[in-house]
């Protein structure tokens, strides 16, 4: 059956699969995508992307930004933004509706914090039962004001042109968070400070700078301030966005489980806060490759090729958590298949995502014949060379739990079953038609492929 034949609103199974063999490229970088749209409107000029994620949640920031004055257009294979300035979006004519994501929505909010004007934000069931409290509460110190004592969607945000510079300690690692603050410091008068005590993803501070931002990232007592000057004045320029390595998880995976796989994904990004997944890979037995590595727009990329080997149950402390946030499910059914206990420690922000990621994954792999249990913020698997598989697992709308499982059938002795996919359009909408392209198969029943 064909990906595109397959209705996505209905179950899908993963079926047991040969060999994966060949060379792919999946799409742009989230995290990178919502950033650049951002910074690009508000900078002065024009700002031209290419290899802009093209899924549901990126594209919804796009939308929020045109509504919010900053014109956003597909132009060939470059996306345009006709940035507005620090300072200089306008008031919506209605809500802004971000969908799935949380990123985009958690973003906006650092600038609609700067800008003088009242806007609603709206996103679907799945994001509307996400809490935003650990972002509202520095904005508020710097100014932002939200009606009612609410923390979830829809909010209604009311932004300060004379906002606040602060200095503030994450009190749990979140790039998102810092992101929003150094955001709405680019409004500030003054100097805007995150202090964290465990390294998050540093897409924010890279790009602030290639934009033409003063950021300032210094040691402090065993911890890292990082420091943006307000006021700032933001130029438009080029970007290319690298390949998610988030999304070449499922498919590096997918390589590691299969037996006789030996595949290639093209231009990911290797940013040392991005590639805790492919450390544990390695730690476990599989030979993971970085080729070809050169710096792209301020990243470094690399070609990342994954071959099949037998593989072993480690530990994965919590320290390492910042740098594979959303590798986690994938990595839980990697261990289901590893000889051994894998234990996980440190994932509380698994219960806070577009579902409890964490509750979710045992689920999963209890439906499937997997011993797996939750502790706290850790997660046991207690693996083996086979899975039986065979099992239907609830996605409960979450985009990362459907692409998981169904790698997980790929390996296993019976078809897993997924009971929606329509939600993985807004990270990865080529999931399918890429994982067929290297030998997966999937089909609606067991019988149907």
């Amino acid at each position: 059956m064909s990906a595109d034949t397959v209705n996505a609103t209905r179950p899908l199974a993963a079926l047991t699969s040969g060999p994966l063999q060949g060379r792919v490229r999946v799409p742009g970088d989230k995290s990178i995508s919502h950033r650049a749209l951002m910074f690009g409107a508000l900078s002065t000029g024009t700002t031209r992307l290419k290899g802009l994620l093209e899924a549901e949640d990126v594209i919804n920031t796009a939308k929020a930004l045109t509504a919010l004055g900053a014109p956003i257009e597909k132009i060939g294979s470059e996306w345009h933004v006709k940035g507005r300035g620090v300072g200089g979006l306008r008031q919506p004519d209605g809500p802004l509706d971000f969908g799935n994501s949380g990123t985009g929505t958690r973003l906006m909010l650092g600038i609609i914090a700067g800008h003088d004007m009242t806007v609603e934000l709206t996103g679907d069931a799945s994001l509307s039962r996400r809490p935003m409290g650990r972002v509202l509460t520095p904005l508020q110190k710097m100014g932002l004001e939200i009606e009612g004592a609410r923390d979830r969607l829809p909010l209604v945000a009311r932004g300060s042109a004379s906002l606040v510079p602060i200095v503030y300690e994450l009190p749990v690692p979140s790039a998102q968070v810092k992101s929003a603050v150094l955001l709405a410091g680019l409004h500030a008068a003054g100097e805007t400070s995150v202090i964290e005590s465990e390294a998050t993803r540093d897409h924010t501070e890279r790009m602030l700078r290639h934009f033409g931002a003063e950021v300032r990232v210094a040691a402090e007592g065993g911890k890292t301030r990082i420091t943006v000057v307000g006021d700032a004045e933001l130029t438009g320029c080029d970007v290319v966005v690298p390949a998610d390595p988030s999304s070449a998880a499922f498919i590096a995976a997918a390589a590691a489980l299969v037996p006789g796989s030996d595949v290639t994904v093209e231009g990911v990004l290797i940013n040392p806060t991005r590639i805790g997944f492919y450390e544990v890979l390695r730690e476990m037995g599989c030979e993971v490759d970085f080729l070809d590595a050169r710096d792209e727009g301020g990243e470094p990329v690399a070609d990342i090729r994954v071959r099949h080997a037998p593989l072993k149950g480690v530990h994965v402390a919590a320290h390492r958590a910042p740098s594979m946030i959303d590798e986690y499910p994938i990595l839980a059914v990697v261990s289901a298949f590893a000889a051994g206990e894998t234990r996980m420690d440190g994932l509380a922000e698994l219960k806070v995502k577009e579902s409890d990621r964490l509750a979710a994954t045992v689920a999963g792999l209890h439906a499937n014949g997997v011993d797996a249990k939750a502790d706290g913020d850790t997660l046991f698997v207690n693996g083996g060379r086979q899975v039986r598989g065979g099992g239907t697992v609830a996605t409960h709308l979450d985009h990362r739990i459907a692409m998981s499982f169904l790698t997980m059938g790929l390996a296993s002795q019976e078809p897993v079953t997924v009971d929606d996919t329509s939600m993985v359009a807004t990270s990865f909408p080529e999931f399918l038609s890429l994982m067929q392209s290297l030998g997966a198969r999937f089909g609606t029943s067991a019988g149907q492929a």
